[in-house]
């Protein structure tokens, strides 16, 4: 191949095809026709001696040959972009809208969090929160129902991590916190949380998916146990409401207590040993093809600083 000759807006096209993982959605982004998407591709194939992309199921699939230079040519595209456009968002002075997908439990407790960021900083943007139902918010960023996802998507994010770039998505963490048993104030085994206690007790069960069965039930599986679930919702807040008014109890994330909207009728204790579960990992995911976009780093930086600040790791 030579370099010399090589016509850069080629790059562009390849950067946004592996992107979006379609050469239709890229032509959208590129603002191109398909048509002239897929001719330039072919133009890059023959200039560099083979295919970088195969025709799937879902999409373009590309070779081992693009997934080496996508991170070569990412970063060398971002490098041309920052030598000859510098862009920088002042939030004081350009407007913006955000859509923000995230549940339930995630919303209460971290959007006043985002909000008095936002005005502390003076800052022209406003916010959209986008429901969220489910653990798995790869397919709303992919298909430009959302800019950014925020919450525990651990199923979400070993698919990314194992798919690598061609997932089209990118995640970081925020906190980390631990599950704990809730149950209101003066229950009787806010004293004696045994193992049998635990299993024997009547619970709520909070499943965003609607499945009757949770992390902490396949936890006692492997124990040989199980516990008897009276109650399963889709909300913290109404699982809060359940368990202040009854004998029923119920195990959350413990940074997420406040999501119930009683904490200060709650108490929480350690599942009993030896149960154990593996951290509650908040994580915020957005597509590959807003990364550079000065805008959605602003808000991104604002997201993580604003959680680092508030909510302390644990």
């Amino acid at each position: 191949m030579n370099f010399r000759t090589l016509d850069l807006n080629l790059l562009r096209v390849f950067d946004a095809v592996m992107a979006e993982g379609s050469l239709t959605r890229a032509a959208e982004v590129l603002a191109v026709t398909q048509p002239a998407a897929s001719h330039s591709l072919k133009r890059l194939h023959e200039a560099v001696g083979e295919a970088l992309f195969v025709r799937g199921a879902h999409g373009m699939k590309p070779t081992p040959r693009a997934l080496a230079l996508w991170p070569v040519v990412r970063e060398g595209l971002a490098e041309w972009q920052r030598a000859l456009a510098p862009e920088q968002f002042d939030a004081r002075s350009q407007e913006a809208n955000f859509r923000i997908a995230m549940s339930d439990a995630p919303a209460s407790v971290l959007t006043p969090i985002f909000v008095r960021a936002i005005e502390s900083r003076q800052a022209r943007v406003d916010l959209r929160l986008v429901p969220l139902t489910s653990r798995d918010p790869r397919a709303m960023l992919r298909d430009g129902e959302a800019d950014l996802a925020v919450g525990h998507f651990p199923e979400a994010i070993a698919a990314i991590v194992a798919d690598g770039p061609p997932s089209g998505l990118l995640h970081r963490q925020l906190h980390r916190s631990h599950y704990v048993c809730v149950m209101r104030r003066g229950h009787p085994l806010a004293d004696a949380l045994t193992l049998d206690a635990f299993c024997e007790a009547h619970h709520v069960l909070v499943s965003f998916s609607g499945r009757p069965h949770g992390m902490i039930d396949e936890a006692l599986a492997a124990l040989g146990r199980r516990r008897r679930i009276v109650l399963t919702v889709n909300q913290y807040y109404t699982a809060g409401r359940v368990v202040t008014q009854s004998d029923v109890i119920t195990v959350l994330p413990l940074s997420f207590i406040a999501a119930t909207g009683t904490p200060q009728r709650l108490v929480t204790r350690a599942l009993p040993a030896p149960v154990t579960l593996p951290p509650v990992g908040v994580h915020m995911v957005w597509p590959v093809r807003q990364d550079g976009d000065p805008a959605q780093r602003w808000l991104r930086a604002l997201v993580q600083q604003a959680v680092g600040r508030e909510i302390p790791a644990e």
